[in-house]
């Protein structure tokens, strides 16, 4: 399948619970319908506006651009709403078209008033979203290897780094819409290369030595960059999956940039590949009942993925099943050996400060999980609002509640501190200890480093487009805001990183003409902007030192 490469301004949310049309953060690029639409998807006669096969093919394509990732190849929904057409008909034309042009409070941005749909597009999906959803083909593995383009064999690459420049503090930086990563200087802030992957990427990973960045994109293409070249270079890519989020290296002693995981959310499954050249080795489907009431699934989804350094583990959150799943990939076949139950509509998630527990969201939920990846064992879970979504969270010391981490919501102005120190402060362990309100709602991300005195929070999926340019920062240690301020007057301010030493931070402006912002951390004072044509809708940013230890 090819890549698209299409202009979308801003991510999906979830909407408020009594409106279930919704397009949400989390897209996807190329298509995994079939391409005819059903010939039973008539609909009740004056309720939903006819389609011909030209324009169900144009509106298929705009939902799974742009809403799919949340609420799955079937909606049936995950982290946004159910939206089959049992409850979009319900709703009825107006009201779906009022939404995706007007927005909502909850989170979900006005599509329509900020000219990320035209009028026509969202006639289009508001007819599309109220007929019966295509079939979704399958990837079986000869399908992938057949994808696979290794570029630079092995022993054509250097052995040891050829670059002059500390390719250590590298950012990787994702141009989503122009479906490329560009690699920068940590320290002078320039262009070290621009690499060509595939469709919104949806982050940067790194190999256990840093040596190499793994990007995933979200039509399932995975692009492998070498950074000891004397310029970053492509080395190999495949695409695994029709749509996915999620790809992870193996870590544990002995593994170290031999595996690769990429997470599916399409096909159910996930792909191992290798770590040097991405050759593809096992597919294994995951499909599974949920948890709680055992209903079978069609769709189960590969959310967040972690590797663990106690034993050779992948950490697999199952988003529609609520199962954080442990894949050996010690054994033959890289199988699933133990699906512990832990609650439905995973998402993202990442280490406490031990990398003992795995901390992930269940947002649909409003609840933070809780797994002990030593044991295997679910831990617990608890509320924390409306729709959490940490991103990989944020690990620091509180002067009251010891090792802490945090959340902000898409769908309330509040960020949440939960105790995460059950050796030293058992009692606040797993709860909520601190709410903080926030200025307003579609936060996504948090970050700190152990050197910094702050917390960094975002609000880039409001429905309000001052809030959308907004940035706070948190004290650690008066355990409140500090400040909150415009970091631009257009696009949307989204995703920290900071440098190695951790003595700076990178702000996204996602915009067509983006920007990167790099502030102080200490003062918090802006230090440099970094501009150029090439700066197309930058979005995550990754440090090749922070990525590769995880520091988060």
């Amino acid at each position: 399948m090819k890549a698209h490469f299409r202009t979308k301004s801003a991510a999906c949310v979830a909407a408020a619970a009594l409106v279930v049309i919704v397009v949400m953060e989390g897209c996807s690029g190329s298509s995994p319908e079939s391409t005819q639409a059903p010939a039973a998807s008539a609909p009740a006669a004056g309720t939903v506006a006819a389609l011909s096969e030209q324009d169900f093919a144009q509106a298929k394509q705009i939902y799974f651009d742009t809403c799919a990732g949340c609420h799955g190849a079937f909606r049936k929904g995950a982290t946004g709403p159910n939206i089959e057409p049992t409850r979009t008909k319900e709703l009825g034309t107006g009201a779906i078209e009022s939404t995706l042009t007007r927005g909502l409070p909850g989170g979900m941005p006005a599509f329509g008033r900020e000219g990320v749909f035209s009028p026509q597009q969202i006639k289009l999906l508001a007819a599309y979203v109220q007929l019966p959803p295509p079939e979704a083909p399958p990837r079986p593995l000869e399908e992938i290897q057949a994808s696979w383009k290794l570029v630079v064999p092995v022993a054509n690459r250097p052995r040891t780094p050829q670059t002059k420049r500390d390719w250590q503090n590298y950012f990787g930086v994702i141009l989503r819409d122009a479906g490329k990563v560009a690699i920068l200087d940590g320290a002078t802030k320039e262009v070290a290369a621009i690499i060509e992957t595939g469709f919104a990427v949806h982050i940067l990973r790194s190999s256990s030595t840093g040596r190499y960045f793994y990007a995933i994109g979200r039509d399932g293409r995975v692009t492998m960059i070498d950074l000891w070249s004397e310029a970053p270079t492509l080395v190999a890519q495949v695409q695994g999956c029709s749509d996915a989020r999620s790809v992870e290296a193996s870590k544990y002693k002995g593994y170290e940039d031999k595996l690769l995981i990429e997470g599916c959310y399409w096909p159910p499954q996930y792909v191992v590949m290798d770590g040097q050249t991405l050759e593809p080795k096992a597919v294994v489907d995951v499909t599974t009942p949920t948890y709680d009431t055992n209903e079978t699934l069609k769709e189960v989804r590969v959310a967040s993925i972690i590797p663990s350094l106690d034993g050779p583990f992948w950490v697999v959150s199952l988003k529609e099943s609520g199962h954080v799943a442990i894949v050996d990939y010690s054994k033959p076949g890289f199988p699933i050996v133990k699906k512990i139950p832990t609650e439905r509509f995973l998402h993202d998630g990442g280490w406490d400060h031990t990398k003992r527990y795995f901390m992930v969201a269940a947002n649909m939920r409003n609840k933070m999980v809780v797994v002990d990846v030593k044991t295997q064992t679910m831990v617990t879970k608890f509320d924390t609002g409306v729709r959490p979504h940490p991103g990989r969270g944020a690990n620091w010391l509180d002067p009251e509640f010891g090792w802490v981490n945090g959340t902000p919501h898409i769908g309330e102005a509040k960020f949440v501190v939960y105790g995460a120190d059950p050796v030293n402060k058992p009692e606040h362990a797993w709860k909520v200890v601190r709410e903080v309100k926030l200025p307003g709602t579609g936060g996504l991300f948090v970050k700190t480093h152990e050197r910094s005195p702050w917390v960094w929070i975002d609000s880039p999926l409001s429905n309000d487009p001052a809030s959308t340019r907004q940035i706070c920062a948190y004290s650690k240690k008066e355990g409140k805001i500090e400040k909150c301020w415009a970091a631009s007057d257009r696009g949307r301010a989204v995703h920290f990183e900071y440098n190695r030493a951790g003595s700076e931070v990178w702000v996204s402006v996602w915009d067509k003409a983006g920007e990167l912002i790099v502030y102080d951390d200490k003062t918090l004072e802006e230090k440099t902007r970094i501009k150029g044509d090439w700066l197309v809708t930058p979005t995550g940013k990754f440090n090749v030192y922070n990525t590769a230890h995880d520091v988060y």
